[in-house]
């Protein structure tokens, strides 16, 4: 789509992991009540037919147009394999725009694909910043945002570290998707989900971990550091700390032979309902996860984030979120702090109206900043 097109007759969605479908699943029914044809195309970055699946349908989403299966392999393969594919279904759909989300490599793909291929480029979730470049996701986030036509910041923060690297694509503030998506189905994951019986758990009375970043896991004494200090803490307040592990995590876990403390409970992944009534339900959560800091965040459960940066400083702003790091005396004083905090903190992230302020930019064609409503 040009900047005189008059707005986009065709949309196409890149995605290729679990958090992508969910943020974009309010954009892609969004697409569905304004009559806009909605081409989704699944790298497979992270691709499990069975639990994909489910979310897709959990979700009410149509099934993918196409998927290029490309699974997990070096960044630079996979990239340039998720590139080849990508330019194979622009050549043959033309579509005017190309929506990508995040900082994955699937998000820097579609991004790049669509810039060789002439088509305008919308990045959702842009100008987030760690200011960590040793983060892959860094790299993959920074490059988007110069190369794309439309940026969609979430927050008036994330604009302001667009406006100070002079991008040159058309920035308009919406909100973040994610609103939009727990807004819809939080209650119905309290409705529909058994996984508190399912797993013997009572509300306010576990902790919920996830843990699968590289830095954290593939790194025998980084992984050793992270299991103890959330252990150590769940002893100290006689709690069962519950983690659904990643099977990169868990084949970390074997080969480097770390048995795990009895305080933590592995599960396998679970499915979009599941896994937000677990976050709803627990009394505390520990994350190296960029979206799960979001996602506490709104639904008023504290959260305590096992990095050294985050480009989610917005949640620590607000007093929803920790960062502690991985010394476990840090997280064991971290986890303190939050136990039990009030969840009065104001959701920075928007008013759960996101997609329909993306389509409305779609839709002018000219003057993008006509469409922006403050989220």
């Amino acid at each position: 789509m040009t900047a005189d097109s008059g707005g986009a007759s065709q949309v196409a969605i890149v995605l290729g992991t679990r958090p992508e479908i969910i943020k974009f699943a309010p954009v892609i029914k969004a697409c569905d009540r304004r009559g806009v044809d909605c081409l989704l195309v699944h790298t497979g970055q992270h691709y499990s037919e069975d639990l994909d699946q489910v979310f897709f349908d959990q979700l009410e989403l149509p099934t993918p147009d196409y998927n290029l299966e490309v699974g997990s392999r070096s960044h630079g393969e996979q990239t340039g394999r998720m590139l080849e594919g990508i330019e194979d279904v622009l050549d043959e759909h033309a579509p005017d725009v190309v929506l990508v989300q995040g900082d994955t490599n699937s998000t820097l793909a579609g991004a790049l694909a669509a810039s060789k291929s002439n088509v305008d480029v919308g990045h959702v979730e842009a100008g987030l910043r760690s200011f960590d470049r040793d983060m892959p996701e860094e790299v993959n986030r920074v490059v988007t945002d110069h190369i794309a036509d439309y940026l969609f910041p979430p927050t008036e923060e994330t604009r302001s570290h667009l406006e100070r690297e002079s991008v040159a694509g058309e920035i308009v503030t919406t909100g973040n998707t994610i609103v939009d998506s727990l807004y819809e189905y939080r209650d119905l994951a309290a409705e529909k989900s058994d996984v508190l019986s399912d797993l013997g758990l009572q509300e306010d009375d576990f902790y919920l971990l996830t843990a699968h970043r590289a830095e954290n896991v593939d790194d025998r004494e980084s992984f050793a550091r992270l299991l103890e200090g959330v252990s150590r803490f769940a002893a100290q307040t006689g709690r069962e700390v519950v983690y659904p592990i990643h099977p990169r995590a868990q084949s970390r876990l074997d080969e480097f032979d770390l048995t795990l403390p009895e305080e933590i409970r592995t599960v396998e992944p679970l499915d979009f309902l599941d896994f937000l009534r677990l976050e709803s339900a627990a009394a505390l959560v520990f994350t190296d996860s960029g979206g799960v800091q979001e996602e506490t965040c709104i639904l008023g459960t504290p959260c305590v984030t096992l990095r050294y940066s985050t480009e989610r400083p917005e949640t620590a702003y607000v007093g929803a979120n920790c960062l502690a790091g991985l010394d476990p005396d840090d997280v064991v004083e971290a986890g303190s702090t939050m136990l039990g905090k009030d969840a009065d903190w104001d959701v920075p992230f928007g008013d759960g109206r996101a997609a329909e302020r993306i389509l409305d930019t779609l839709a002018a064609g000219v003057e993008p900043d006509a469409a922006e409503v403050s989220p």
